[in-house]
C-alpha cells in the first residue's frame, strides 16, 4: 500500500465528512516519486470543541507509524464542518519549498 493510501485509510477513524490527503514531494528536493511530504485537510465532527493543537494531536496519534517512518513533512488543516463551510470549503495553499539544496542553488 503507497504511504499516501495507508494516511487515508488511517484517517477514516475520525469520521471525516471531507478528507484530501495530498502528496506534496514534488514540492521540495526529494526524489521523484517520493511520498515523504503531505497536506491533510480534514473535517470531522469530533473537532468540536477541540483546540488547533487537540485536533493536531488526534491526527499525529493515527499516523505516528508513518511518522516515524517515511513521511518527513505533515501539514494538518482540520476544521468542524461549520468552520469548512465559513471557509468556503477551502485552505491556504502550501508555499513553495525553500530548504535543503535547491535553497543553496538558489531555486525553488
Amino acid at each position: 500500500m503507497r504511504i499516501q493510501e495507508s494516511i487515508e485509510v488511517k484517517l477514516q477513524a475520525l469520521a471525516p465528512a471531507h478528507l484530501s490527503v495530498e502528496n506534496e514531494s514534488g514540492m521540495h528536493n526529494v526524489p521523484a516519486g517520493s511520498e515523504t511530504h503531505f497536506n491533510v485537510t480534514l473535517v470531522s465532527d469530533q473537532f468540536a470543541g477541540q483546540s488547533r493543537v487537540q485536533r493536531h494531536r488526534a491526527v499525529n496519534r493515527l499516523l505516528a507509524e508513518q511518522l516515524a517512518g517515511p513521511v518527513h513533512a505533515l501539514a494538518i488543516h482540520a476544521f468542524t464542518p461549520d468552520e469548512w463551510a465559513a471557509r468556503g470549503q477551502s485552505r491556504t495553499a502550501s508555499p513553495d519549498c525553500l530548504g535543503g539544496r535547491a535553497k543553496e542553488a538558489g531555486g525553488r
